[in-house]
């Protein structure tokens, strides 16, 4: 599968209406990719453990969308046969007045992966250059005032960008992937979910009002994938229209990040090995 086709490189600037959000590449079923996906994830679940046994790097995989683009199912399904001890998931909602008595990356640094562990952000500190911009939130942050004024936005991402740096200088691996749903596509789930009485607790009337801002969520997030996309911290621009092949890629993207690692078992000591053998040695003889 040529990921690449997702990935936007350095320095090129997108326009999100030239991603397809229903492309599936060469693949024609849902049964097909289900049985890649399950591949993956048993690719995953070894490169999981060598990442948890070395206790060099972590991953940090980020996943932004406008709403109902699948990313809780995507984690879902993607992550299902991973190790719960080497992984954890962190949803970030509306900031608290705690978290607003911060800088806005004060709550992500706390929600960060140890060495060896994979870290899931469902949105992210880029809800700062996102939300937050398309209804004009920065007034209620309690910044200076001569902080408030039309360069903030590009200083917000030269912010996100030496943090990532920072986190990639230190072992951490970035991966960021926007879900790309058509507007078409989201109104069809939403109405999924006001039909459906299983689905009703996934539904808000905040979602149809958001929907009304859709160009200006497109704009910013085309301007913060423009200006974020970096070679230790890129970004992924993934077809959202089909479920079933939206986990696919993102599953495809992990795993060749993982293998380009070249994670392996920590090797003992000559030392230890003799340990070892000491001890198997004492178990053997002992009686049952």
């Amino acid at each position: 599968m040529k990921t690449s086709n997702y990935l936007v490189s350095p320095g090129k600037k997108i326009r999100l209406s030239d991603y397809s959000t229903n492309d599936t590449l060469d693949l024609k079923s849902k049964e097909d990719a289900t049985k890649l996906l399950e591949k993956n994830i048993e690719n995953m679940r070894e490169l999981q453990d060598k990442l948890y046994a070395s206790n060099i790097y972590s991953l940090l995989i980020i996943f932004q969308a406008m709403d109902a683009a699948g990313k809780d199912g995507t984690i879902k399904h993607v992550m299902s046969g991973l190790n719960p001890q080497g992984t954890q998931v962190y949803s970030f909602k509306q900031p608290s007045k705690e978290e607003l008595d911060h800088g806005y990356l004060w709550r992500i640094y706390k929600a960060l992966p140890e060495r060896g562990r994979i870290g899931i952000f469902n949105r992210s500190h880029y809800e700062e250059v996102l939300v937050v911009k398309v209804h004009n939130l920065i007034r209620y942050q309690q910044l200076p005032s001569e902080l408030v004024d039309d360069k903030i936005w590009q200083r917000r991402y030269e912010q996100i960008n030496n943090f990532e740096k920072y986190l990639h200088e230190n072992g951490t691996v970035v991966l960021k992937f926007f879900l790309n749903i058509s507007k078409d596509e989201q109104k069809k789930r939403f109405l999924k979910r006001i039909e459906d009485p299983a689905k009703h607790w996934k539904f808000s009337a905040d979602d149809i009002n958001e929907r009304k801002y859709w160009n200006e969520y497109h704009k910013a997030y085309e301007d913060a994938i423009n200006a974020t996309s970096k070679d230790y911290a890129p970004w992924y621009v993934i077809p959202a229209d089909k479920k079933w092949f939206t986990r696919l890629v993102v599953s495809e993207i992990i795993v060749e990040t993982l293998e380009k690692l070249n994670l392996d078992y920590p090797k003992v000591s000559d030392e230890w090995l003799t340990e070892l053998n000491k001890c198997k040695e004492i178990l053997l003889k002992e009686k049952d």
